[in-house]
């Protein structure tokens, strides 16, 4: 199983259009410890050649342009990407879906709730129904992923609910104090190999590790895990913003109730932060935040990583 890091940044890149702090700054000026990265996604694949898409960035086209796994290959139109899987309707998850609507047989997995959403807003219509199919999945249910021409790609996922929130564009305030978050509102991934049952997880939002959670990944040979922020309020504090990571629904690297504390016992062989903010001090590669997260055993997922299982 082949996996492959399109995007490590959370919602607006590193360094974000319009952000001015330290870490944007530096980026923009070509600082080697401050490498650019565009919005989260992974891609997969069972043989190396055909992938499919775990959420897909506003920064498909720059993705797709910059890893040649994604390049057309034969024939005047052509492509690799046989699918995409989404894990929320959050904009960067799904606004890279527009680059896909050029006719392209496709087929689009994501729950019940999701697929609602998309069919609600037209301007999502421009992915033709004649080439793109979409896919229902239900929580708690494997589903193997097939490529465009019904063919196996030897891959499974199996969705499960994680603790979040409704994507923002989406909140309803006279919903009460969860803004309206249904389960299917934010999702993790769990990705098999059917064939020889190596699998990974892909958890890009989550507000706090459940006892749930904690079970599922107690043994799991890799985790690709929220790393939006280094602490709660970190974007408050830095005049960034006014909400803190738990109003998001993103739980921080640190801290006592943080997720490098929360995996300190948990039996995962390789730990990799992802969709990480331009806030975040983690991003420096020679950073005080960067050096403890590495001391504690886990990476910081960059643009172009690869990774065979």
């Amino acid at each position: 199983m082949h996996i492959l890091v399109l995007g490590a940044a959370a919602g607006g890149g590193f360094p974000q259009w319009n952000c001015n702090c330290e870490n944007c700054r530096r980026s923009r000026a070509g600082d080697p410890h401050a490498p650019a990265m565009t919005q989260s996604s992974l891609a997969i694949s069972g043989d190396g050649e055909r992938w499919f898409l775990l959420n897909a960035s506003p920064d498909l086209r720059q993705q797709i342009i910059a890893n040649r796994q994604l390049h057309p290959r034969n024939g005047l139109r052509d492509s690799p990407i046989s699918g995409v899987v989404l894990t929320n309707g959050d904009v960067d998850h799904v606004a890279g879906l527009l680059n896909l609507r050029e006719s392209q047989p496709l087929r689009l997995y994501a729950t019940r709730r999701i697929l609602d959403v998309l069919a609600a807003n037209a301007v999502f219509n421009v992915l033709n129904p004649d080439f793109v199919e979409r896919s229902t999945i239900t929580l708690g249910s494997a589903i193997a992923l097939n490529h465009p021409d019904g063919s196996a790609s030897g891959l499974e996922i199996e969705v499960f609910p994680v603790p979040g929130k409704v994507a923002l564009w989406l909140e309803d305030p006279d919903a009460g104090a969860d803004f309206g978050t249904q389960a299917e509102d934010t999702v993790g991934l769990q990705v098999r190999d059917a064939s020889s049952g190596t699998r990974f997880y892909y958890i890009p939002g989550c507000a706090r590790l459940s006892d749930e959670l904690r079970e599922r990944l107690q043994g799991c040979p890799l985790v690709f895990f929220d790393g939006t922020l280094w602490q709660d309020d970190e974007m408050v504090d830095a005049g960034l913003g006014r909400k803190t990571g738990q109003r998001m629904g993103h739980m921080s690297m640190s801290g006592p109730d943080g997720s490098i504390a929360a995996f300190e016992d948990l039996a995962v062989d390789r730990r990799i932060f992802i969709h990480i903010n331009n806030s975040n001090p983690a991003l420096l590669t020679n950073s005080r935040a960067r050096q403890a997260v590495e001391a504690a055993g886990w990476e910081v997922a960059h643009d172009g990583m690869e990774i065979v299982l």
